[in-house]
């Protein structure tokens, strides 16, 4: 073999090793990302394969079931390119141009970056494939039809990616973009209204119909009703742990969320989050049973 092969042989083994290794990488981030973004306890269904969808989702307008996102060619996500799944997770319409209702969280998913949707789905297609049909849903007429997601979309959808603000920390912005976008807090802890969009002017001040009709409290820095006695270590434990400064564990939704997702941050997200929170507007709010 001439020094010029065996030169060339090495580079190429050099470039695959590297290019293996980037991979492992973006695998590794795209995890992270999807533990960030509540992705295991919404597309789980109890006692199911991770990701294979079936979890049901009580709400006003009937219950829905999440899809299976695993990289099965039949059933799940496993022929969907890049493309079509920054389409899914930006602006809300599958690879065959329909509308997926908003109980999907693309208003808040649209602020994702383009390298983070990349991770995402590197890590997705990762996963062995599980075969295992999405289940329709149930949803109430006239809400089932999904070309009325046209209007809703012209309403309420403002697509694009995350915007910082430059006048802002990083540990600020990054906390926004946690909140606002890959981590979607304001799904569920922002009253709607009756078409089921979200009230912007209260958000993050509590829900008294969160998922499952499941009551859901203000994290909005109001002293009364909010988390405004709390400091930034408060949030950040509770976050990690599901305690409360009174000592409390938290159940319900927020308990799956803490344990299938944002115990996995890094302490300094958690921190950021706490920041971008207690530097909201506070909002009265006391949330209570109907």
């Amino acid at each position: 073999m001439s020094a010029a092969r065996a030169a060339l042989l090495g580079l190429a083994a050099l470039l695959a090793a590297n290019g293996a290794v980037r991979a492992d990488e973006l695998v590794a981030r795209g995890e992270y990302l999807v533990h960030a973004g509540g992705c295991v306890s919404c597309h789980t269904a109890p006692g199911g394969t991770k990701f294979a969808g079936g979890r049901a989702l009580a709400t006003p307008f009937g219950t829905f079931y999440s899809p299976n996102i695993t990289p099965d060619r039949e059933t799940g996500i496993g022929t969907w390119s890049d493309a079509d799944f920054q389409r899914a997770l930006r602006r809300g319409i599958s690879p065959s141009g329909a509308h997926y209702f908003p109980v999907f969280p693309y208003p808040s998913f649209t602020g994702i970056t383009d390298d983070d949707a990349r991770a995402i789905k590197a890590y997705l297609f990762s996963l062995p494939p599980t075969h295992a049909p999405d289940r329709q849903h149930d949803v109430w007429f006239p809400f089932s039809w999904r070309f009325l997601q046209i209007g809703w979309r012209l309403l309420y959808f403002d697509e694009g990616p995350f915007q910082p603000d430059r006048r802002a920390s990083a540990a600020y912005n990054r906390g926004a973009y946690l909140v606002t976008a890959l981590a979607h807090c304001g799904e569920c802890h922002t009253p709607r209204n009756f078409l089921g969009a979200v009230e912007s002017d209260r958000a993050l001040s509590g829900n008294p119909d969160g998922p499952d009709g499941q009551i859901v409290p203000n994290i909005t820095p109001d002293p009364k009703t909010g988390i405004g006695d709390w400091d930034k270590d408060d949030i950040a434990t509770l976050l990690k742990t599901g305690e409360t400064p009174e000592h409390a564990q938290v159940k319900g939704a927020m308990h799956e969320a803490i344990e299938d997702g944002l115990k996995y941050l890094t302490d300094d997200d958690r921190q950021a989050i706490a920041t971008y929170l207690l530097a909201q507007k506070p909002v009265v709010n006391a949330v209570k049973a109907k």
